[in-house]
């Protein structure tokens, strides 16, 4: 293993992210596949490549391509270039640039005959013919702060709906989302680098203040425009009850139109009530076809809800403590957690789900065959499917990513994994501890001995947050970077604790009221279980490390446990849950007007005075994901409190920390520092 080139390594291949391939779409026949994937596992122009089932082969369709779209037949693709729009077509012929008379342009989209290219500019939804004539908006910004088609900033971030426009499957109409910003609350972002720029105005709505308005329109080729009727509020008498209710259906959490015609998601500001509701492409009149309630929260499967080609509804549910999916009147297993349903294709209805949470399996549901699971190798898997043709992309730890192409159940050919191997390959010892059998990844230095003498510091290295897994039987990048840090001489645990996916609706619903308590308490009891088992654990010599929800995480153990953690490095920390975005944090911690106790319970500025370790704080100057105003005030309340502690501020640097001169840089700081203040020579 080489150590020393892993760093420079990790930033050039962009967190080993660079020759990875994906955003596959298959063609309904299912002989062609398109996919982005960069040239190599170190050049960063991304491609956009066509895998043809007949001969086998890749051709590279377009550069650089970050993202596109295709018509129903995939024959036309549309992507954005340097502000510009671009076609190109998979039965032959040059990329073309199709001229525009507004931009730059965002979010192009071709009708699903590939006949129009509708696309999104100066806050306008445009329309043009693929031949590049007939250029015209079908809607246009009324004020400075309305946009039409694209999501809002809370769509984007934290519900993951990107989109806010949908073709109609005979490419006369689009369903259209209108956002008004003006009464959002406005931050302003400068660089403190470039003193001499202005700042820049960010509407960024907090938790408690008030969110962007989102309504939607039916608007025809022609330019016609009729409102879709939503309803305002949520009944009463349906509606779950808590500590703070707000029935208003402030969020399209999502939309579509498909065999069944436009369906729209709604869900109420408290987010305990959810209305699928069918919308007339005629009157703009709404029915509701479904109504989910929970006292906690209602959240679906990703990709849901939609229809198969007859119309016969998939809808999310739950059953037991599942998430699930109802397909007509049956329901996927039981036990089974739905994870994201990827498509239909015809009758057949392709999904991700897990039993165990350290594995995710790509599953079918077609009358007739039932609910079948179409993966078995220990692993991470998903897919993409036309015709009979699947494109599975797994991920397992002894293989990295792979992707097969299938055809009638059998393998029929690979599309290329160009990723580089990571110079320290991962060796994790999965383990289930403690009485909540919690998932996790212990890393040994591959020169350690069992039964040496000779203990090893412990660095815990989890996420812990709602919003991701890091415990599962597949290779990422932050499998090798545990390695890493075990061949430096740590013993590395990361676990899976309270509030992540995979794990069931109640496991999730534990952090309600405290974002941070539980959490810390599972790293704790993960923590003391390995070393039961495992003596190599040196409990007087305790880190932790972690970005974003888990420098949270990491700050908050060495204020509230310093009788378990010696230091910690807390990368982009949200410290202060009043800074962060209506959706997310209001899920989880309701109004901070009428639950002010909530916040001030997960929130790390009023406990500054409690620091008695080393603690490392990083943030990236130009993040508008997790501001920086959250490490500054923590910092500001620890000086204030007298308690030392080192900040090291990234400028240019956003959310994600990657590339030459800022991941490599930041991974040996953090090594640094943690051997430093642990004693590890």
């Amino acid at each position: 293993m080489d150590i020393n080139g892993f760093p420079s390594q990790f930033a050039r291949t962009r967190r080993f992210s660079l020759g990875a391939p994906g955003q596959f779409t298959v063609s309904p026949d299912g002989d062609r596949v398109l996919f982005v994937r960069t040239a190599s596992g170190t050049d960063a122009r991304s491609l956009l490549w066509l895998y043809e089932h007949g001969p086998g082969r890749e051709s590279i369709l377009a550069e650089p391509v970050a993202a596109y779209a295709s018509d129903r037949d995939v024959r036309v693709v549309a992507y954005a270039r340097d502000g510009e729009l671009w076609t190109v077509r998979t039965d032959g012929g040059a990329p073309r640039r199709l001229p525009t008379a507004a931009g730059p342009v965002t979010d192009p989209r071709p009708s699903p005959d590939g006949s129009r290219i509708a696309y999104l500019a100066g806050g306008a939804l445009r329309v043009v013919r693929a031949d590049g004539t007939g250029d015209r908006p079908l809607a246009e910004p009324e004020a400075p702060d309305v946009t039409y088609g694209a999501a809002d900033q809370v769509a984007r971030a934290s519900i993951g709906r990107s989109r806010g426009y949908w073709w109609a499957p005979d490419g006369t109409a689009l369903l259209v989302a209108r956002v008004d910003t003006s009464m959002v609350r406005r931050w302003y972002v400068a660089d403190p680098a470039h003193p001499d720029r202005p700042p820049r105005p960010v509407p960024y709505p907090a938790a408690g203040t008030a969110n962007a308005e989102t309504s939607l329109f039916l608007v025809t080729v022609q330019g016609e425009r009729l409102p879709v009727r939503l309803p305002r509020a949520a009944s009463e008498s349906g509606a779950p009850r808590g500590v703070w209710n707000d029935l208003a259906f402030e969020y399209v959490v999502a939309a579509g139109w498909g065999s069944a015609g436009p369906v729209v998601s709604v869900q109420t500001r408290d987010q305990r009530t959810v209305w699928i509701l069918a919308v007339d492409p005629v009157t703009g009149a709404v029915e509701l076809l479904s109504e989910q309630t929970d006292e906690g929260w209602v959240e679906f499967p990703k990709g849901t809800p939609l229809h198969t080609a007859s119309g016969t509804p998939v809808m999310p549910c739950v059953r037991g403590d599942a998430r699930a999916i109802r397909v007509g009147d049956i329901i996927s297993p039981e036990g089974l957690q739905v994870r994201e349903v990827l498509g239909v294709v015809g009758e057949r209805v392709l999904f991700t789900a897990n039993d165990e949470p350290t594995e995710v399996h790509v599953w079918s549901y077609e009358p007739g065959a039932g609910f079948v699971r179409l993966t078995h190798e220990p692993g991470v898997h998903t897919a993409a499917a036309g015709g009979d043709t699947i494109v599975l992309d797994s991920r397992t730890e002894a293989a990295g990513q792979q992707v097969t192409v299938l055809r009638d159940g059998s393998a029929a050919g690979r599309i290329a994994v160009l990723t580089e191997e990571p110079l320290v390959l991962p060796r994790p010892i999965h383990l289930a501890l403690g009485r909540r059998k919690l998932r996790s990844r212990l890393h040994l230095p591959s020169w350690y001995e069992p039964g040496c003498p000779a203990r090893l510091p412990v660095l815990l290295s989890p996420y812990g947050g709602p919003g991701m897994q890091v415990v599962t039987k597949a290779r990422g990048w932050w499998t090798a970077v545990c390695q890493w840090y075990a061949e430096q001489g740590f013993a590395v645990l990361a676990t899976d604790g309270r509030g992540t996916p995979g794990r069931g609706v109640q496991w999730q619903r534990e952090i309600l009221g405290d974002r941070l308590s539980p959490v810390l308490a599972d790293q704790v009891a993960a923590l003391h279980a390995a070393a039961e088992r495992h003596d190599a654990l040196d409990l007087d010599r305790v880190a932790i490390r972690g970005w974003s929800f888990s420098g949270y995480l990491a700050a908050g153990a060495v204020l509230h446990r310093p009788d378990v953690f010696h230091a910690a490095v807390a990368g982009a920390p949200p410290t202060d849950r009043r800074l962060y975005d209506t959706y997310w944090e209001e899920r989880f911690l309701g109004h901070p007007d009428v639950q002010p106790e909530a916040y001030e319970r997960s929130s790390l500025l009023a406990h500054a005075g409690d620091l008695r370790r080393p603690l490392l704080l990083v943030h990236g100057l130009a993040d508008d994901n997790v501001f920086p105003a959250h490490t500054l005030r923590l910092s500001a309340a620890l000086l204030a409190a007298g308690r030392p502690h080192q900040v090291l501020l990234m400028p240019g640097v956003s959310h994600m920390v990657a590339g030459e001169g800022a991941a490599d840089v930041l991974l040996t700081a953090e090594r640094d520092f943690l051997k430093g203040a642990l004693g590890v020579g």
